[in-house]
């Protein structure tokens, strides 16, 4: 019998709204949101139900939104009574499968991504730093032009390395214009501006690293009740002084999701449970590896539609 994963996603699967419908309906899923609104002292609720849109996208606010509303449909979910044989997540989706595996309280857990937020929007002036999605180009090749444009001045680096064919860089402005024009010249079928407010995952984030390291020192960190594979490393991690360690180091690391992915299904998973708004890793995943079967979890309906189909697997 095959593995079962629960993913979690990260920034840029926020939608307004987002378990709206779910919470009115369920108060141990509103229970979520009423903890997250207390915790912050911060009406989180009422910008995730009601917005608005430009609010909720701000890096600080995006965060507790999206590791509040994946942790509140889990919630609901876990009334199936599947247990995942790993958890992970892309970026601060990490944070949700960490407080998912029990190293971390929710209330932690919202306070630490809030936190880390704000720490990676102050790390670099506004409009100094940028991302970029370049498609079609193998990773060796980019890092190599991306090592070439950071050693002439303009610092850019490999930031999420998501699927074949789909990587994140990030680095200063004239750095990430320079690597995306070099990466076309040799065959990149496209690059695509992102829209954020700094360089995420690039040496650029280090002070920010340093802030959030003083606040996980604060932080009970408890070990994993089920195995995390951490972006850094792309391997399990359930002791809790390494997952401290691992989460400062991601902030200026690249998120290796594709090897992530490659290493659960290496480890036997065969199923991966993606749960909170939207669909973007299970999208990653099919194209990472076809074979293996991809679920999303983000509402009432989704939610008993996967538990169903999930104990049709296990009969």
């Amino acid at each position: 019998m095959g593995k079962i994963a629960f993913v979690f996603p990260g920034q840029g699967s926020q939608a307004v709204g987002m378990a709206k419908e779910l919470a009115e309906k369920n108060s141990e899923v509103m229970e979520y949101f009423k903890k997250a609104d207390q915790t912050l002292n911060f009406p989180l609720s009422r910008l995730v139900f009601e917005g608005p849109k430009e609010e909720l996208t701000l890096t600080i606010n995006t965060q507790p939104a999206l590791l509040t509303t994946s942790l509140a449909i889990l919630e609901f979910f876990q009334k199936s009574g599947i247990v995942p044989d790993y958890t992970a997540g892309h970026s601060l989706g990490e944070y949700t499968a960490l407080a998912a595996a029990g190293a971390l309280s929710f209330e932690d857990a919202v306070y630490l991504v809030r936190k880390r937020g704000e720490y990676m929007e102050s790390a670099v002036p506004n409009g100094e730093g940028t991302m970029a999605a370049v498609l079609g180009m193998e990773r060796d090749k980019l890092s190599f032009i991306t090592g070439q444009v950071t050693d002439s001045g303009n610092p850019v680096a490999l930031a999420n390395l998501n699927c074949p064919g789909q990587i994140v860089i990030s680095g200063t402005r004239k750095g990430v214009e320079l690597a995306g024009a070099q990466a076309k010249e040799n065959g990149a079928k496209r690059v695509l501006p992102l829209e954020v407010s700094g360089p995420f995952h690039s040496p650029l984030m280090k002070p920010a690293a340093s802030q959030l390291q003083a606040i996980l020192n604060e932080i009970t960190m408890a070990d994993a009740n089920i195995p995390v594979v951490a972006n850094v490393t792309a391997e399990p991690i359930t002791e809790a002084d390494e997952i401290k360690g691992k989460l400062i180091e991601q902030l200026y690391s690249p998120v290796l999701w594709e090897d992530s992915v490659k290493r659960m299904i290496e480890l036997g998973v065969d199923i991966f449970v993606e749960i909170g708004p939207g669909k973007v890793l299970s999208g990653l995943i099919k194209k990472i590896d076809k074979t293996v079967k991809t679920y999303a979890v983000s509402d009432e309906e989704s939610a008993i539609a996967v538990m169903e189909a999930l104990k049709e697997e296990r009969i």
